[in-house]
């Protein structure tokens, strides 16, 4: 950032003299009239300038002062601006992809459409959708037994769940309610009304954090479930959309992407993709259809052990995370 604003002060004092050509790079080079260029402007291989363009002018027919001015002083300065800016944005959104390593493989419900996962206590929660089909359960990692199951009415589309404190959070998809539980039994403790879609849950040590499908992730007061801040996430300059399934994990918020193989690392402060995680390979390992997409991410703290795995799929995963 120091050298780019030492390159514009120099271009900006350069500007006043007469100048050949601009020179190849991520900022353009002012060569001052007094000293000749490598090439003759006409036959840079990049900017083919012609010199009679830069004159002042005074030297030239036709041209009216302030056209000469501009072109002759101000032009450079803003070319200059232009290509700090390009520079400046791409460089802004090459997020690093780290790849993963499967550590274990362990059996998975084929027909447990994957909304929500999360380990506590040494168990494994599981929340799945679709109309009819929509549970929360609590499966053996191992064997992938279902040890405890409740079925939710056939209208609730079932979506991510979190445990903060002593409650077991459930959302559903476009009920616009957020299902309260006693994790040990599964009890319903209330049912609290919310705006929008729910997707993805998760939590940090004082909020709830919610996805909808959007590039937002909200964060609620676990207590009134009232929204007291948002975020919009975004890689680079782009947003990112389809945010799914939530984990928080070492102060960040990991996220699946629908209908796409990575996990995107969001910062919780701001937004910001701080890098993407590809588990193509898995997906090509499990994936049936269209639908059976990667989808629930489950981080025991305790163990600093990490699964995931996909809706239908057969397999859950344990991983490990490697950096680039």
């Amino acid at each position: 950032e120091e050298e780019m604003k030492s390159r514009m002060i120099e271009l900006y004092s350069k500007a006043s003299t007469p100048t050949h050509v601009y020179e190849a790079g991520c900022l353009p080079l002012g060569i001052p009239a007094s000293q000749p260029p490598s090439l003759p402007a006409s036959q840079h291989p990049v900017f083919k300038y012609r010199r009679s363009f830069f004159r002042p002018s005074s030297e030239r027919s036709g041209l009216p002062s302030s056209l000469g001015v501009f072109t002759f002083r101000v032009f450079p300065l803003i070319a200059g601006v232009i290509f700090m800016l390009i520079c400046v944005s791409g460089s802004a959104i090459a997020a690093d992809v780290w790849w993963a390593r499967t550590v274990a493989e362990y059996p998975h419900d084929p027909k447990a459409f994957t909304q929500g996962l999360i380990v506590h206590d040494g168990e494994m929660y599981e929340s799945t959708g679709q109309y009819g089909q929509s549970s929360l359960r609590v499966v053996d990692i191992e064997t992938g037994k279902v040890e405890r199951r409740l079925s939710l009415d056939s209208k609730y589309f079932g979506e991510g769940i979190t445990i903060f404190g002593d409650r077991l959070y459930q959302l559903t998809w476009r009920n616009h309610v957020i299902f309260v539980y006693d994790p040990k039994t599964f009890e319903l403790l209330e049912t609290v009304p919310y705006d929008g879609e729910g997707w993805g849950l998760t939590h940090d040590d004082s909020h709830l954090i919610l996805s909808d499908g959007t590039p937002s992730i909200r964060f609620l007061d676990p207590k009134t479930l009232k929204v007291e801040r948002e975020i919009t996430v975004h890689d680079g300059t782009e947003k990112v959309t389809r945010l799914n399934e939530l984990e928080y994990i070492r102060g960040e918020i990991w996220a699946n992407i629908w209908y796409q193989d990575k996990i995107a690392r969001i910062s919780p402060k701001d937004g910001s993709v701080l890098g993407w995680i590809d588990l193509s390979n898995l997906s090509q390992l499990t994936k049936k259809g269209r639908e059976d997409v990667l989808n629930g991410i489950a981080w025991d703290a305790a163990s600093d052990r990490l699964f995931v795995t996909g809706k239908d799929w057969s397999k859950l995963y344990e991983i490990k995370v490697m950096a680039p």
